[in-house]
């Protein structure tokens, strides 16, 4: 008996060990988590002049597609209201061909206006007047409001933004006439005039109910990419430098200030103009490093966003044999860890607007 209880136990153990272990399934691929929409025409410019015909057909595409309807008015009720204080913040910092273009801020007032927000009552903004008026804005033009921040009067001194990194006050930063006070006839430390308070303007605390965020395509040589989150962040702010600086990494609180609940709450949709997408020489215009592009993208997600034009600028950086911008954009990929959006390419589904 126990002779036959061992040849079983043997048995058994030998044909375990012949037995070919378990693999684990294979792990189904990620499913995208973001979705970015673009809308091509290669008639929609001509040596860095715009069509405006082609780029209204483009911008509605893309609102319908954003939220799913097939009306633009029924499009642009899921996002905003006829009782919403609406602003438009563009990019003017390009001039007349590098900056967010005039036809698409246009059909935006004009989509607008279909669905029952008349243009009167909507605000273009940026940082400058001049910059504005450089880049073509004009009140009159446009049938609405327009009109820079202009510093230092346009900060909410009850809006701070606190974020690690000094940045030196200069005229223009809410704080700077008061730390450049001179007492008893000597002028203050260099230490007080540095500062780790911004301050939000008070158009975006106090004017607006809704932002539709217009940023261009283009690199930036201190932190990779100035799109979508450049574009709300930077030029809404005082005492802004020290997040652009090469010599520091506070870009990483760009995407802290982009979700703060006083904007977040309020963007909802970024669209980004690539009729002329720029690789080198960004934020500020650049002719050099410049084509045209012919393409706008929208989406809901501006990390996703930002993700998919650093791949471009990426790829035309490569065939003009520039340097990559490498580790300069690490604060887009920190923005996805901290759950902002997707950074991954198999994470957003890039998706074309069919055409009409």
């Amino acid at each position: 008996m126990f002779r036959i209880a061992l040849l079983l136990l043997l048995n058994a153990v030998a044909g375990a060990a012949t037995e070919e272990p378990q693999r684990p399934s294979p792990a189904a691929p990620a499913r995208p988590s973001a979705v970015v929409w673009y809308a091509h025409e290669p008639s929609a410019i001509a040596r860095y002049d715009a069509s405006a015909t082609v780029a209204a057909r483009m911008v509605e595409g893309l609102v319908e597609s954003v939220t799913g309807e097939r009306e633009i008015g029924a499009a642009w009720r899921r996002l905003v209201g006829p009782k919403d204080r609406i602003g438009i913040k563009v990019s003017a910092v390009g001039g007349r061909h590098f900056s967010t273009r005039v036809e698409v801020v246009e059909a935006l007032l004009a989509t607008l206006e279909s669905a029952g927000m008349p243009r009167s009552s909507v605000l273009v903004w940026d940082r400058d007047s001049a910059d504005l008026r450089a880049a073509g804005f004009d009140a009159r033009r446009l049938g609405c409001k327009v009109r820079g921040i202009n510093p230092p009067g346009g900060w909410d001194r009850a809006a701070p933004f606190a974020a690690p990194t000094l940045g030196k006050l200069i005229w223009g930063d809410l704080l700077f006439s008061e730390k450049a006070r001179k007492r008893l006839g000597k002028t203050p430390p260099e230490r007080d005039q540095l500062s780790s308070t911004s301050h939000l303007a008070t158009i975006i605390t106090r004017e607006l109910d809704k932002i539709i965020n217009v940023p261009v395509l283009s690199d930036s040589a201190t932190i990779g990419v100035s799109g979508a989150i450049y574009n709300i962040t930077v030029p809404n702010v005082d005492n802004w430098r020290r997040f652009v600086s090469a010599e520091t990494n506070a870009a990483e609180s760009l995407p802290e200030l982009c979700a703060d609940e006083r904007l977040a709450s309020k963007v909802v949709l970024h669209l980004m103009d690539g009729l002329t997408a720029q690789y080198a020489g960004g934020p500020e215009g650049n002719g050099n490093y410049a084509f045209p592009h012919a393409t706008l993208y929208a989406s809901r997600d501006p990390v996703a966003l930002d993700a998919t034009a650093l791949r471009k600028i990426e790829g035309w950086r490569r065939e003009g044999k520039l340097p990559p911008i490498g580790r300069r954009a690490s604060w887009l990929e920190a923005a996805a860890k901290a759950g902002l959006g997707a950074f991954d390419e198999a994470a957003i589904d890039l998706r074309r607007v069919t055409s009409r």
